[in-house]
């Protein structure tokens, strides 16, 4: 289990080729309450830094960029129900989406916690 971050707000999770995306804490506190997610469609393909969905926040609507390259294998419904798990646990149960990842040396270019935390601060 490897867990990067990117420059976007976005964590990955990723065991193997298979990984598990959503946002940041520092991005759901930046958003607000979120009140609506779109989602990507399972089975379509996205290249790394491609939006792959949305979210939108009582304050302002933000892009879910694709962390690495890779398909989209699920989608997380409960947080399609109710998008406030977005803010409730964005690093756990509020989750976007899972992907099979295509392009697995990009994770190398993403942040660590360390690094990300850092950026956070500064941005």
């Amino acid at each position: 289990m490897t867990i990067k971050y990117t420059k976007d707000h976005e964590w990955v999770n990723a065991e193997g080729d298979n990984a598990t995306v959503g946002i940041t804490l520092h991005a759901q506190d930046a958003l607000g309450d979120v009140v609506f997610v779109d989602l990507p469609e399972v089975g379509q393909g996205y290249a790394q830094g491609e939006v792959a969905g949305v979210v939108e926040s009582v304050k302002a609507a933000a892009d879910v960029f694709m962390p690495v390259a890779g398909e989209i294998t699920e989608v997380n419904e409960a947080l399609r129900a109710d998008p406030s798990l977005a803010n409730s646990a964005p690093e756990g149960e509020g989750w976007f989406f899972k992907m099979k990842i295509t392009e697995p040396a990009q994770l190398d270019a993403l942040l660590d916690k360390t690094t990300y935390d850092k950026f956070a601060e500064e941005n």
